[in-house]
C-alpha cells in the first residue's frame, strides 16, 4: 500500500539512481523508482528545489562579467518565454486530445452500459420464458396424468359395461327358458284336459269311482298351475329389473360417451400445450443467441475502451517526452550561450 507522503531526501536518492542508470529523472520515473509512492505535485516541487539548489551552487563558482550575465539573463528569459508558449500550446493540444479521448471513452462507457442493461433485460426475459416453459411443462404433465386417469376410468367403465351386458344376456336367456317352460306346461295341461275330457266321456262310470282321486290330482295340478303363475310373475319381475338394469347401463353408456368427448378435448388441449412449449423453446433459443451476440458486442466495446486507454497513455507519454525534449533543448541552448 502506498504511503501518504515522501521526503526530499528520497526524491534526491531516486533522481541520483536514475541518472546513474542513464535514465532521465522524470516525475513518473522517480515515482516508479519510489514504488509508486507520493503525489506528482510533491515530486515536481522537490525536483524544482533540487534544480534551483544545483543551479545556485554552480552559479557561485563561475565569475562572469555583468554584460554577459545580463545577456544570459535576457536570453534565458526569452528562452523560458518561448518554452512556456510551446509548453502552453502543447498543453492545450494535449488537453484537447485528452478531452476528445474522454468524450470517446464516455461514449463507449454509455454504449457498454446500454449493452449491459440490454443484456440484463434479455436475461430477465429469458428467465421469464424459462419459468413459463416450466409452468407449461407442469400443466402438460398434469394433463397427461388426467388423461391417463380418464383412460383408466373409461377402461373400467367398459369392463363393467361388458359384465352388465353379460348379466343382461344371462337374464334374458333365463326369462326365455321360463317362458318356453310355461308354454310347454300350458300345452301339456291343455292336452291333458282334452284327454281327460275324452276319457271322462268314454269312461264316466269308471271316473265316478275314481272321482276323489281325480279331484286330488286336479288339486295337485291346480297347485302346480299356481306355482307356475308365481314363477311367471317372478320371471316378469326379474325381466322388469333386467330392463331397469339395461336403462342404467344405457345411462352409463351416455356418460362414457361424454367422458370420451372430454378425453378428445383434453388431447386437443394437450396438443396445443405441446405447440406452446415448442414455441417457448424456440423463443428461449433466440433470446440465448441474441444474448450471446450482445456479450460479443460488449467484449468488443471493452477491447475498444482498453485500446483507447492505451492510446491516451501513449499520448500522455508523447506530451511528457516533448516537454522534456523542449526543456533539454533550452538548457543546452542556454549552456552553449554561456
Amino acid at each position: 500500500m502506498a504511503r501518504a507522503g515522501i521526503y526530499k531526501s528520497e526524491v534526491v536518492r531516486a533522481r541520483n539512481n536514475l541518472l546513474a542508470m542513464g535514465r532521465y529523472p522524470s516525475i513518473d520515473a522517480i515515482r516508479s523508482e519510489l514504488g509508486d509512492t507520493g503525489s506528482k505535485g510533491t515530486i515536481h516541487r522537490y525536483l524544482k528545489e533540487i534544480e534551483e539548489e544545483e543551479g545556485g551552487s554552480t552559479g557561485t563558482q563561475v565569475a562572469v562579467s555583468e554584460a554577459i550575465q545580463d545577456l544570459s539573463a535576457r536570453l534565458a528569459e526569452r528562452l523560458h518565454l518561448e518554452a512556456d508558449q510551446r509548453i502552453a500550446a502543447l498543453t492545450d493540444k494535449h488537453k484537447a486530445e485528452i478531452a476528445a479521448l474522454n468524450d470517446a471513452m464516455s461514449t463507449l462507457r454509455n454504449e457498454v452500459e446500454s449493452f449491459r442493461s440490454q443484456a440484463e433485460r434479455q436475461a430477465i426475459e429469458l428467465a421469464a420464458e424459462k419459468a413459463a416453459h416450466t409452468e407449461t411443462q407442469t400443466k402438460l404433465q398434469e394433463e397427461r396424468i388426467g388423461r391417463a386417469q380418464m383412460v383408466q376410468r373409461v377402461g373400467d367403465m367398459e369392463e363393467q359395461l361388458a359384465k352388465e351386458e353379460a348379466h343382461r344376456i344371462s337374464l334374458e336367456e333365463k326369462h326365455q327358458h321360463a317362458r318356453e317352460a310355461l308354454d310347454h306346461f300350458r300345452t301339456a295341461a291343455k292336452e291333458q284336459r282334452e284327454q281327460d275330457q275324452r276319457q271322462f266321456e268314454q269312461q264316466i262310470q269308471f271316473l265316478q269311482g275314481e272321482l276323489r282321486a281325480a279331484k286330488d290330482t286336479a288339486n295337485t295340478k291346480q297347485q302346480e298351475l299356481i306355482r307356475s303363475h308365481e314363477d311367471n310373475a317372478r320371471l316378469s319381475s326379474e325381466l322388469g329389473n333386467a330392463r331397469g338394469e339395461i336403462h342404467r347401463l344405457d345411462t352409463e353408456m351416455r356418460l362414457l360417451r361424454s367422458a370420451k368427448e372430454q378425453l378428445i378435448v383434453a388431447e386437443l388441449k394437450n396438443q396445443q400445450l405441446s405447440e406452446q412449449i415448442e414455441q417457448a423453446d424456440a423463443r428461449a433459443a433466440d433470446l440465448l443467441k441474441e444474448n450471446q451476440a450482445n456479450v460479443c458486442k460488449l467484449q468488443e466495446t471493452l477491447e475498444t475502451g482498453r485500446r483507447l486507454e492505451s492510446e491516451l497513455m501513449a499520448a500522455k507519454a508523447v506530451v511528457v517526452n516533448t516537454m522534456k525534449n523542449s526543456v533539454d533543448s533550452q538548457n543546452s541552448l542556454f549552456n552553449s550561450e554561456e
